[in-house]
């Protein structure tokens, strides 16, 4: 099942934490670490999200703060992961991290009624289908965020998409995830 959520509501990070929660809760399996697989390119617009997500999620989860061991982020504006490299990092990943949950992040096209919407999900993100490319299905869990509609030209879409749009749905959903981590580390 896919949820949906209004990010222009004032509620959706908790929201967003909460369907999170849910979708991990319902992950059949052992797991002992949380990976964040931030997937887009940092030279386009529409498909900055991911790298942006990540970045944000990076400055705020230190890798030096003891509460947030276990939390790991792949994807940030400085080091994207992308269609070139993306079957690279995800067999690093499995490699690196063999008992981690991968949640994979990615910009999304969709329905004009649903711009700006998050969309959660459990299951494999299948990123690139919005602009006809192949790539491996990634993660055990995914969150999009619609930052345009689909339709014809999609990589002209998401090239003239607007950075108003991709920041907004970026903090809120980085803020559903810091809702979510913060949660783990007060248990």
């Amino acid at each position: 099942m896919v949820f949906y959520v209004d990010s222009q509501k004032d509620n959706s990070p908790q929201e967003i934490a909460f369907l999170l929660k849910k979708c991990i809760l319902h992950h059949p399996g052992y797991w002992s670490e949380l990976i964040f697989l931030c997937i887009g390119s940092d030279r386009v617009t529409g498909d900055c999200l991911g790298p942006y997500i990540g970045h944000q999620l990076l400055d705020h989860l230190r890798t030096d703060n003891p509460n947030t061991q276990g939390i790991y982020v792949y994807g940030t504006l400085k080091d994207p992961v992308h269609a070139l490299n993306l079957a690279k990092i995800s067999r690093q990943i499995k490699t690196l991290h063999p008992d981690g949950l991968v949640i994979a992040v990615d910009a999304s096209l969709g329905q004009k009624k649903h711009l700006g919407y998050v969309t959660i999900a459990s299951g494999a993100l299948y990123p690139g289908a919005g602009v006809q490319k192949e790539l491996p299905p990634v993660g055990d869990i995914h969150i999009t965020g619609i930052v345009n509609i689909a339709g014809l030209l999609e990589q002209l879409t998401l090239q003239t998409t607007r950075l108003s749009t991709v920041i907004s749905l970026a903090d809120t959903i980085t803020q559903g995830i810091l809702n979510y981590t913060n949660s783990l580390i007060c248990l």
